[in-house]
């Protein structure tokens, strides 16, 4: 489908958030379309989820008992934060829905709800991808945890391309994220130390 965006409007208008979002926005094919559709499709990535949890059950062994619930209350949290508290809160509309923007963009997967400060998307993959980082064992598993920082790069870019989110829409996110599963990671190795001194942190469960 053709797209042919109004006349915009002088480069005054725009802040630099907004110019980032129109630059990504345009830079458009149909090979990127069905790539960032894929990345913003949540469904999609269930089987991967359910694979990633069963791998971490069965690496972490009885651990897992622990760390498995604080990894899905810092996923949860982060949607939870983004979306119930700082979307009706700053009220900042989507790109999409912007009266300046909606007519510059190109909206391949449409156009979502009405707010978009904070993304979801971005605050949830940074909180999975910093808890991986945080609790696998240092210097190992480096294929996962740069697997999993750039799926959620990938991800965070995809709604801007989208045209979901602004720039910082996903930024905001993508931090609020990271500071969840850093919180997460922290609390899992102070309870670990605890419940086992003389364990040392990260650590597989053998």
């Amino acid at each position: 489908m053709l797209f042919s965006p109004r006349p915009a409007l002088p480069a005054a208008h725009y802040s630099l958030d907004d110019r980032l979002l129109l630059a990504v926005n345009h830079a458009r094919g149909p090979l990127l379309d069905a790539a960032m559709r894929f990345a913003s499709n949540r469904l999609v990535w269930f089987p991967f989820y359910l694979v990633l949890l069963g791998w971490l059950a069965w690496y972490f062994r009885r651990r897992a008992a622990l760390l498995l619930p604080l990894l899905l209350a810092a996923v949860a949290l982060a949607d939870s934060v983004t979306s119930r508290l700082f979307k009706p809160f700053f009220g900042r509309l989507r790109p999409c829905h912007n009266p300046l923007l909606e007519a510059q963009l190109y909206l391949p997967d449409g156009c979502g709800g009405q707010f978009g400060f904070l993304s979801s998307h971005a605050a949830n993959s940074f909180a999975l991808a910093v808890f991986l980082w945080r609790v696998l064992p240092a210097g190992r598993f480096r294929g996962l945890k740069t697997g999993v920082f750039l799926w959620a790069g990938w991800l965070s870019y995809s709604r801007v391309y989208l045209g979901a989110h602004f720039p910082t829409d996903v930024l905001g996110g993508a931090l609020v994220g990271a500071l969840l599963g850093w919180g997460a990671a922290a609390l899992f190795a102070r309870l670990e130390a605890r419940r086992r001194p003389a364990a040392g942190f990260p650590g597989g469960g053998r």
